[in-house]
């Protein structure tokens, strides 16, 4: 079942952090996944303005097909798409912006940064403060902290909870979404805190 966003973004009190990116930073990012969100097109449509996609579908010869997909039902309602770890389809495809693994973003600024496209919004996956810190050297505008909660993307890994998350968000020099667990029980767990906004899979098409 795809949520309704909209009225939980009134009542969050998130943050309107703008970092650099020419736009607003969006309030929700949807994360792809090959096997938890196969076809991630219908939970993209039901996105309130102002939120994002991250492509996360790494293998298969549809990459592109599914980019595409994707940016054709967002461009009508003020939602980007972000692709993950290629800058080559994210030009290709005029996306807008891409997301940057944990790994590639510890690298520091790549090669990547100089066909960066005015307006692109970057992001990076971060599990550590040490991490936040590095997505901010590598040129990222925001980083995607987690898990926040206890995740099916990564059941062996240990959940922040509310306290070390919003911790680690006051410590960081770039904006902070919460990824890993997220429902619509976990956004208000979270609420009035210092996260800019909340990534995820299940959180956004499921109840609970």
């Amino acid at each position: 079942m795809i949520i309704n966003l909209t009225d939980q973004r009134r009542g969050l009190n998130l943050s309107q952090a703008t970092g650099t990116a020419q736009a607003p930073l969006p309030s929700f990012i949807l994360m792809t996944d090959e096997t938890r969100l196969a076809d991630p097109v219908a939970a993209a449509k039901a996105l309130p303005p102002n939120s994002a996609v991250i492509l996360r579908h790494y293998s298969g010869s549809n990459r592109e097909h599914l980019a595409r997909r994707l940016m054709a039902v967002t461009r009508r309602q003020n939602i980007r798409v972000l692709i993950a770890a290629d800058v080559r389809l994210a030009l290709k495809v005029g996306a807008d912006g891409v997301h940057l693994p944990e790994a590639m973003a510890a690298l520091g600024p790549g090669p990547w940064q100089a066909w960066r496209k005015p307006g692109w919004l970057v992001t990076a996956a971060a599990h550590s403060p040490a991490a936040l810190f590095k997505a901010k050297v590598a040129g990222a505008d925001a980083a995607l902290l987690s898990p926040v909660f206890a995740t099916a993307s990564h059941p062996d890994r240990a959940a922040l909870g509310v306290v070390r998350f919003q911790s680690w968000c006051r410590l960081s020099p770039l904006p902070v979404y919460a990824l890993g667990g997220m429902s619509v029980s976990a956004f208000l767990r979270l609420r009035g805190g210092d996260a800019l906004g909340f990534a995820g899979i299940s959180g956004f098409v499921n109840r609970g």
